[in-house]
């Protein structure tokens, strides 16, 4: 059975919700969309954050705790301008997975980040989908820099940010061994 929580109550308060998600920005590319996440998408935030391909974002989580990790994601957009998006084909059809522009605790700038489903995978979905939050954030949020913070042992989310041009940069007073960060250069540098 699905928790209380994970569902959306019709009503006034999930009209005001959908006049929300309109603000956020929706993306498109050849093949796909970000759009605002809804509740409906979390089964798929979950099934990548508590199981083995939660390893890079500080998993495997418990459902509650993927929940709350959602939510905090998801905030982003009322709170800074800049949040998860869910990443469905073009086309339409389910999610593919979620690419975000985040700032968490311990983050010191704006954090380009992306995790797809096992299925999405290996399509260079991942690419698309982050190239094109990049350059929205670079772009329509004018943010004055990007990085990824990224773990030592993840090699494809490595490739990924190299594959975007981003270049491993330690801050001399990084404290993680574990995180490599890496800066994406602005649009006027990658030309």
């Amino acid at each position: 059975m699905t928790p209380a929580h994970e569902v959306s109550m019709p009503g006034p308060a999930a009209e005001l919700a959908a006049r929300l998600r309109a603000g956020v920005p929706v993306v498109d590319t050849p093949r796909l969309r970000l759009r605002a996440p809804v509740l409906e998408d979390f089964p798929v935030y979950a099934g990548i954050a508590c199981g083995p391909r939660g390893a890079g974002i500080g998993g495997p989580m418990t459902r509650e705790d993927a929940f709350d990790d959602f939510a905090k994601m998801v905030a982003g957009w009322l709170l800074r301008g800049h949040g998860l998006w869910t990443i469905e084909p073009r086309a339409g059809g389910a999610p593919l997975g979620f690419v975000l522009i985040g700032f968490e605790p311990g983050d010191r700038e704006p954090e380009l980040g992306f995790m797809l489903t096992e299925a999405a995978e290996g399509r260079g979905i991942a690419a698309e989908a982050a190239a094109a939050a990049r350059d929205h954030g670079f772009g329509a949020l004018g943010l004055p820099s990007m990085a990824s913070y990224i773990a030592r042992d993840n090699a494809r989310s490595r490739a990924l940010a190299e594959r975007l041009d981003a270049r491993l940069e330690m801050p001399a007073d990084w404290d993680d061994p574990d995180t490599l960060v890496y800066r994406h250069p602005r649009p006027e540098v990658r030309q």
